[in-house]
C-alpha cells in the first residue's frame, strides 16, 4: 500500500488544515507518511499544494503520481490532472469552483453545502473534505473525531460539535458516491508514529540539549525553529529573542553564551550574510554558538519559500581570518535531532562555531519515527564552574593549552575576572600586536584544535550493496530521496548509496574508507539541490576522489522518487 494525497488551491484556502490533519491521522493510525509542501511567497493567492505520501512501509521521499486530488480551485484541476494515477481520483465543490467534469475520474463533493447542511458553517468545508478523504480511503472516523475535540476544545463543545457533523456528513457522502474508489488501507491498530518535521526536530534537539536562549529575525525557511522554541519557552524556561536584524541575533546570542548559557540562532542564506561579522567575533573570542542555516535558494531574496543545497561553499568559508567550525547537515528529522544536540556538545567542548546546515525541504517536511531516543543525547557540562575556579589562583581565559582548548569560566561565578576581545588577545584576554603571540594564538584556536575535531566526525552512511557496483553519494536533505532510489534498483543492479550528515571537517576514511567504495564502483553519481555540485568540488578539493557525474536539480524544487529514478537510469544503462 503506497498513496499519494495533493491538496491543492491558492494560499489561505487552508491547504495546510487539510493537509496537516489527515498527516497527523494518518500517523495515529500507525501508517508511514512523507509529507511536502510547495508553496508561493505570498500570504494569500497563488497556487500551492500539500503532498501526503501514506504506506504501510517506511516512505521518506515524495512520488510525483498523485491517487487522490483534493482541488480546492479550479487551477489546481488544470496543473495537476497529468499527473493523476490510473486509478486516480479528483475531489471537488462543482459549486464552488463553476465548473463540474463528467469524466469518472472526478468525484463532485459539494464541501460547503455538505458542512451547512450538517448543522455547521461555510468555513467547516475543510473538515467535510478531509471526511470525505477517510471515507475515500474506507478508514473511520474516530481519529480525526479525537482530533476535532483536541482542536476545538477550547472553543466549546458546540463548535467541536459541528465539525464532526460535517465530518462524518463528508465521510458518508463519499462512500455514497465514490463507486471506483478501490483503495485498499489497514485497519488501524498498530502502534501510532511520531510524525515530525525537520524544523521541529532541530528545535526539539536544542531544546533537549539544554539550549535556553535563541535569538533571530524571521526569515523563511528557518523561522519554523524559532516558532517551535518560542512554543516550549514558558514551559522550558527558554528566552526567545526576535532580533530587529540578524546582525543583532547573532550578537546577542554569543552574549548569552559568553554569560555562560547555551545560546543558539538561525537563518537563511541572506540572514546569515548579515550573521558573517558575528561568527568571526565567536570565533576570536572562543565563544560557543549553534547557528541553523536553513537553505533556501538564492542570490537575494531568491524564491523565499523554496528549496536549494547552494550554501555549503558559502558557510564553509563564511568569515574573515582562519578558525575552527564544525559543519552538520541532517538528512531526516531525526538526524536533525540528534545532530543539533552534537552540535551544542562540540561547539562548547571546542569553544567554537558548529552549524546545522538544512534546507527547506527538509525543513517543513514531515516524517514519520517510531521515537526519538533521549538516551543517545550527550549530555556534558565543559565549563569551568564555582568549585574548580577556587583552586585557581590566576584565571586566564585564553591560556595556552597542549590540545588548544582553554579553560571556560562563567562570569560572575567567582572573584576571577574573566576578560575577552575581538582584537587579537594574549592568554588574560588582552590585546596585543607581537608576531609571537599571535601564532600562539593561531595554533590554539585553528591548529590544534581541527585534528581533534575531525576525530569526533562521522563518516558516510552506506545503505545498499556492501559491494556496490553504482554508488550514489550526497548529502543533508537528499537521504530519503536516494535511499528509495536504491531500493528500487537493488533487485538488478548491485548499488549503494553514500550519505555525508558531517560534512566539516571532512570525514577521514580511518574509520570507513568509502573512498574504497567509490573507487570499486563502476559508476559513482553525486545527487545535489545546487547548480554546480558544490560537494562534489568539496569532496575533490578535501579527498582528491572526482565523481563520475553529477545529477544536478536547482529549479528550487526537492527531486522526486520517479524523477531522480529516471536520471539513475539514464545513466546505469549507458553501463
Amino acid at each position: 500500500m503506497d498513496y499519494t494525497i495533493r491538496i491543492g488551491g491558492e494560499a489561505g484556502q487552508g491547504l495546510q488544515t487539510i493537509g496537516g490533519v489527515l498527516a497527523k491521522v494518518f500517523a495515529r493510525s500507525g501508517l508511514h507518511v512523507f509529507t511536502h509542501q510547495d508553496y508561493m511567497s505570498r500570504i494569500r493567492g497563488g497556487h500551492n499544494f500539500y503532498q501526503i505520501r501514506l504506506s504501510d512501509r517506511e516512505v521518506m521521499s515524495s512520488r510525483e503520481k498523485v491517487d487522490i486530488l483534493i482541488a480546492l480551485d479550479l487551477n489546481t484541476i488544470s496543473i495537476h490532472r497529468g499527473s493523476l494515477s490510473e486509478e486516480g481520483i479528483i475531489i471537488y465543490d462543482a459549486a464552488f469552483i463553476k465548473k463540474g467534469f463528467d469524466s469518472p475520474e472526478f468525484l463532485n463533493i459539494p464541501f460547503e453545502a455538505i458542512a451547512v447542511e450538517a448543522g455547521g458553517n461555510r468555513i467547516m468545508a475543510n473538515t467535510v473534505a478531509t471526511g470525505a478523504v477517510l471515507g475515500i480511503l474506507g478508514m473511520d472516523l474516530n481519529i480525526f473525531e479525537d482530533i476535532i475535540r483536541e482542536r476545538f476544545s477550547k472553543k466549546g463543545e458546540e463548535i467541536a460539535g459541528k465539525n464532526i457533523a460535517s465530518a462524518r456528513a463528508g465521510f458518508d457522502h463519499a462512500v455514497k458516491v465514490c463507486t471506483r474508489c478501490d483503495f485498499a488501507v489497514p485497519e488501524p491498530g498498530g502502534t501510532p508514529l511520531m510524525l515530525i518535521n525537520g524544523n521541529e526536530a532541530t528545535g526539539l534537539g536544542a531544546l533537549m540539549s539544554g539550549c535556553r536562549f535563541y535569538a533571530a529575525y524571521p526569515m523563511t525557511p528557518s523561522t519554523g525553529i524559532m516558532i517551535f522554541l518560542a512554543s516550549k519557552a514558558k514551559e522550558y524556561g527558554i528566552v526567545i529573542e526576535q532580533a530587529e536584524d540578524e546582525i543583532s541575533a547573532i550578537n546577542m546570542a554569543l552574549g548569552a553564551s559568553f554569560a555562560g548559557t547555551r545560546a543558539m540562532t538561525g537563518s537563511s542564506g541572506g540572514g546569515f550574510a548579515l550573521m558573517v561579522e558575528g561568527l568571526s567575533l565567536a570565533a576570536m573570542t572562543e565563544t560557543p554558538i549553534v547557528i541553523a542555516e536553513v537553505q533556501r535558494p538564492g542570490p537575494a531574496t531568491g524564491l523565499p519559500t523554496r528549496t536549494e543545497q547552494a550554501d555549503l561553499l558559502f558557510v564553509l568559508h563564511a568569515g574573515h581570518g582562519e578558525f575552527a567550525r564544525v559543519v552538520l547537515a541532517p538528512g531526516t528529522p531525526e538526524q536533525a535531532f540528534y545532530l543539533t544536540n552534537k552540535a551544542f556538545d562540540l561547539a562548547e567542548k571546542y569553544q567554537i562555531p558548529v552549524f546545522i546546515l538544512s534546507d527547506q525541504h527538509l525543513a517543513d517536511s514531515e516524517w514519520t519515527f517510531r521515537g526519538l531516543d533521549t538516551g543517545r543525547l550527550r549530555h556534558n557540562d565543559y565549563k569551568l564552574r564555582s568549585e574548580a575556579l577556587e583552586s585557581i589562583s590566576v584565571y586566564k581565559r585564553h591560556r595556552l593549552t597542549e590540545n588548544g582548548i582553554s579553560p571556560m569560566a562563567v562570569p560572575g561565578e567567582s572573584g576571577h575576572l574573566i576578560v575577552t576581545d575581538s582584537d587579537e588577545h594574549d592568554e588574560e584576554g588582552h590585546m596585543i600586536e607581537d608576531a609571537e603571540t599571535r601564532i600562539k594564538m593561531t595554533q590554539k584556536r585553528l591548529l590544534k584544535k581541527l585534528p581533534l575535531i575531525r576525530q569526533e566526525i562521522e563518516p558516510p552512511l552506506l545503505y545498499g550493496s556492501e559491494r556496490p557496483d553504482i554508488v550514489i553519494a550526497g548529502w543533508g536533505s537528499t537521504y530519503g530521496v536516494m535511499k528509495e532510489a536504491v531500493d528500487v534498483f537493488s533487485g538488478d543492479y548491485a548499488i549503494a548509496m553514500l550519505h555525508f550528515s558531517e560534512l566539516y571537517p571532512f570525514p577521514s576514511t580511518e574509520k570507513f574508507d568509502y573512498l574504497s567504495v567509490l573507487g570499486n564502483a563502476r559508476l559513482s553519481l553525486c545527487i545535489e539541490n545546487n547548480a554546480t555540485g558544490q560537494f562534489s568540488r568539496l569532496m575533490r578539493a578535501e579527498t582528491g576522489y572526482k565523481f563520475d557525474a553529477g545529477i544536478n536539480k536547482y529549479d528550487g524544487r526537492p527531486f522526486t522518487l520517479e524523477g531522480l529514478s529516471g536520471e539513475l537510469d539514464a545513466h546505469i544503462s549507458k553501463l
